[in-house]
């Protein structure tokens, strides 16, 4: 039996989670600003604090001016539920799905909301489909990142951007780490928990003025549970967009997401953001291009994701299962198996809150983890 020697450095922060993400790096319980707990939410400084979140996340975006950004409930799987429930039906749907996520939303769409006017574009964990089919007359339903496959649109260009429909976008993996075209984008929700590392519970919806007019001229033919209503007597609720949230936040989770954001800010801002992302993700391309046994689930490179990147295996699932364990007991990696209903294979989170130093010794590890365990086999 082969004798394998193991790196003798571990990376410093071991968490890969595609979700909760790894904590911004210096993270500290004790630097987060925790004059809220303990005071409603409505008052004028949980207000404050909450209108903070509105604000500060559409300024380090660079929202256009005339868009709205809200704290909702439940994460984004809650956000996204929102805004479908609020404001499709009003015009057929083209819906793009590649991986669980987007497949979820095709199935609420269909099977819960019972639409018929669904055109259906699918395609396998890997690859995307025909974005090219998008039709500008209809509502558009995609994610920007698939998280559980590792492949993300490569831009907005094939949206319409002389659109009838509104665009409805899935951004909880992508925003924060990818450059965003808003001018395409109408409906977009992201969660906390996603790329800044933030606590969960809560979700985000941005708006195009386009989205709200939609809101104010439709109503669904289905009843709407309180926490899913945007509008109120044909009118957006817009408190909801100043910090008056439809059910009790968590203030904790408030200051811990003000913290993440307060931390992009003392890296250089947006493009830095991206640019961490991005430089881990290049260490990974470098390790996958001289290593035969591994290689991207994504199959186009220009769709390989900077947050969720996904990777194949040349071994068999037991042997990956075996190759994960290791690395969790030697606390290397922890959360890095492919998503439950994705191939099997490794999901390594290389958002902006994990240092491209651990991201370099993770693959050191991989190389001889994988030695290590098909060598006994």
């Amino acid at each position: 039996m082969n004798i394998v020697e193991f790196p003798s450095v571990k990376p410093n922060n071991p968490n890969f989670s595609s979700g909760p993400c790894s904590k911004r790096p210096g993270y500290q319980l004790q630097s987060l600003n925790l004059e809220t707990l303990g005071r409603s939410h409505r008052s004028s400084i949980g207000k404050s604090a909450l209108r903070s979140v509105c604000d500060e996340t559409k300024r380090i975006l660079g929202l256009p001016d005339d868009y709205l950004v809200g704290v909702v409930p439940a994460s984004d799987t809650g956000a996204f539920e929102m805004v479908m429930w609020s404001m499709l039906g009003a015009r057929d749907i083209d819906v793009f799905c590649w991986e669980s996520f987007g497949k979820g939303w095709l199935n609420d769409i269909v099977n819960d909301l019972k639409l018929e006017s669904v055109n259906r574009y699918e395609a396998d964990y890997g690859l995307l489909p025909d974005l090219s089919l998008a039709n500008g007359e209809n509502d558009i339903v995609f994610t920007w990142n698939g998280t559980t496959s590792g492949v993300k649109v490569p831009n907005g260009d094939w949206i319409p951007q002389d659109r009838e429909g509104l665009t409805f976008c899935d951004a909880t993996s992508a925003v924060f780490a990818m450059e965003m075209q808003w001018s395409k984008l109408d409906v977009t929700t992201f969660s906390w928990q996603k790329v800044l590392g933030g606590e969960g519970a809560h979700g985000m919806i941005i708006l195009s003025p386009r989205a709200v007019e939609r809101l104010e001229s439709y109503t669904p033919p289905w009843p709407l549970p309180k926490i899913f209503k945007l509008t109120k007597k044909g009118k957006l609720i817009d408190g909801i967009f100043r910090g008056e949230t439809i059910n009790t936040p968590s203030m904790l989770c408030v200051a811990d997401y003000l913290d993440a954001l307060a931390w992009i800010d003392s890296i250089g801002g947006l493009s830095a953001a991206i640019a961490r992302s991005e430089a881990n993700l290049a260490i990974i391309e470098e390790f996958v291009e001289k290593t035969s046994w591994l290689s991207f689930l994504a199959r186009d490179p220009a769709t390989v994701s900077n947050t969720s990147v996904c990777l194949s295996v040349d071994a068999s699932p037991e042997q990956v299962k075996e190759i994960l364990k290791l690395l969790e007991v030697e606390k290397v990696a922890l959360d890095i198996g492919a998503y439950r209903d994705a191939p099997p294979g490794l999901r390594v989170w290389c958002g902006v809150t994990v240092e491209k130093q651990d991201v370099a010794l993770l693959v050191e590890w991989l190389a001889s983890a994988y030695v290590a365990v098909v060598s006994k086999g």
